[in-house]
């Protein structure tokens, strides 16, 4: 969440930045600012209240010594409390709504990210690689998985319903693989620690990397027999984030990276019609996810470093891609910039999303208290996070079959995949 007491100090900067996003967001600043200002004269006249009370009582206490009579000051003691008590759950209710409107403003985008409505509006940073041109008609991964009966849709339906799938065989295996070969590519080569953490999260860990309150029902909710609630995971980003929630780290400990294999589950609220063929848009999908913890100075050369990482998978498979900035208008919630990465599918003729990489400066540091204690001393400091898809497993598998298919049904499997999957150098029918 945003820095409140830089919103009080200079709203007009803030509503600047925010309104480069949406331009609908000043009222959402004013009405903050409004309820916070109830919220301090409350905290006021309950200190004020708080000091009578503790006034009276050192009299009552001086009058019993002297003999005098106490009825009426303890009679005003009576009162007050009463008084202090709607005063401190007024008190309370306006904090609530303080937090409650802070938390659903969303971060405000780096300076460097373009203005823009949506995705038609994101400039291109780079391609890599060479488109490939077939001399046949390309089949898409649906078509190819089902010949080489890897991939199942009707059963998957069967099991658990529409946007689920089954991997068969060398589907299976080859998903295992590319999980695999991405996780060493990220601990072996690039520093990030291997972690496998929870499935289920408490909301309090979705409040914290952005996900709740705002975006509740794109999430699977799962009610325990004690009627507490807890949440799927929709990306390892959350659990992982919150691996140091309320933590103070040593200056020195920075840069924590961690890698995580999870399956994500996504209930795609508002998107149905959209991309419902094949792998692209699924309830239950696998997903390597880095997630780095950094000194705020270096979070946007780390941002950099972090969406090569994720690329040099992509080169090592021989997937052509292009990376993009994400405008102002398609930036997600919690980020200050976002560069996507986009790989090429034959059958749609497109680029399509494979990979996030976002710098959320310390949005999310500050809605789960992650600081660092610097070395020279002075009063401990909010990290900065950042995050990406290294990448998402099941359209790595689905942009490998398309781009690597032969006109005979067979597909290529790239030299660094193969020691993953026993020396095999290609999925035939």
């Amino acid at each position: 969440m945003l820095d409140l007491k830089r919103i009080r100090k200079d709203p007009a900067a803030v509503k600047a930045q925010l309104s480069r996003r949406r331009p609908d967001l000043d009222g959402a600043i004013d009405e903050l600012l409004g309820v916070d200002e109830q919220a301090r004269t409350a905290i006021q006249a309950f200190e004020t209240l708080q000091a009578r009370r503790k006034q009276l009582s050192e009299q009552i206490g001086r009058k019993k010594k002297a003999n005098e009579d106490t009825s009426t000051t303890e009679a005003e003691v009576r009162e007050l409390a009463e008084t202090i008590r709607i005063t401190e759950q007024k008190r309370e209710e306006l904090d609530r709504s303080v937090e409650s409107k802070l938390l659903n403003i969303p971060n405000a985008p780096h300076e460097s990210v373009p203005v823009g409505d949506d995705s038609s509006d994101n400039p291109v940073v780079h391609t890599h690689g060479t488109v490939p041109s077939f001399n046949f008609t390309p089949k898409d991964h649906v078509e190819l998985g089902e010949k080489l009966a890897i991939l199942d849709f009707e059963r998957a339906a069967k099991i658990a319903g529409a946007r689920f799938s089954v991997l068969i065989g060398k589907g299976a295996q080859l998903e295992r693989a590319l999980a695999q070969f991405m996780l060493d590519v990220h601990s072996r080569e690039h520093g990030y620690t291997e972690c496998s953490p929870p499935l289920l999260v408490e909301p309090h860990s979705a409040l914290g990397t952005g996900q709740l309150p705002k975006f509740r029902e794109d999430m699977f909710a799962v009610r325990l027999a004690d009627g507490a609630e807890k949440f799927l995971i929709p990306t390892a980003e959350v659990p992982v984030t919150n691996l140091h929630r309320e933590e103070i780290l040593p200056e020195e400990s920075l840069p924590k990276r961690y890698v995580a294999h999870t399956p994500c589950f996504r209930s795609e609220a508002g998107s149905y019609g959209k991309d419902t063929r094949g792998l692209i848009r699924q309830h239950q999908f696998y997903k390597v996810e880095l997630v780095q913890f950094v000194h705020p100075s270096a979070s946007y050369e780390v941002l950099e470093q972090l969406t090569a990482h994720a690329e040099k998978i992509l080169d090592l498979l021989e997937l052509p891609y292009r990376r993009v900035t994400l405008c102002t208008g398609d930036l997600g919630f919690s980020s200050a910039k976002t560069y996507d990465l986009e790989v090429w599918l034959p059958s749609q003729k497109a680029y399509r999303e494979i990979s996030s990489c976002s710098n959320f400066e310390d949005f999310q540091a500050r809605r789960t208290q992650i600081r660092f204690k610097p070395k020279g001393g002075g009063k401990p400091e909010f990290v900065h996070t950042l995050n990406g898809s290294g990448l998402a497993v099941g359209r790595t598998w689905l942009a490998l079959l398309e781009n690597h298919q032969r006109e005979d049904g067979t597909v290529a499997i790239p030299r660094p995949l193969q020691p993953y999957m026993g020396g095999l150098t290609e999925l035939r029918p």
